[in-house]
């Protein structure tokens, strides 16, 4: 499985999988804002898919928010045929 490193484009970090390309993101809320990654498969086809990352966390400004999303991404291992994640662990 193609494994690129971790790019940052405008404000945005990526990283790309065999199937999938993953984005750090940002989830506006009435108290701040929640860092995310959106999948999008690489054949262009459906609308990218969100997920909330670093429960519970809120961040004041989106910039915060996506730069924790970019450190997050960091640890993202794989993306398998469906958009779920598969995260490092501690250990790994």
């Amino acid at each position: 499985m193609a494994d690129f490193p971790l790019a940052r484009t405008c404000n945005m970090a990526r990283k790309q999988f065999a199937q999938h390309e993953v984005v750090s993101a940002v989830v506006p809320g009435e108290d701040g804002y929640s860092a995310a990654v959106a999948v999008k498969p690489l054949d262009g086809m459906g609308a990218p898919r969100f997920h909330k990352i670093l429960d519970g966390q809120k961040f004041k400004t989106a910039s915060d928010a996506d730069d924790a999303a970019a450190v997050e991404l960091e640890r993202l291992v794989d993306v398998d045929e469906e958009g779920q994640l598969t995260w490092a662990t501690a250990a790994n």
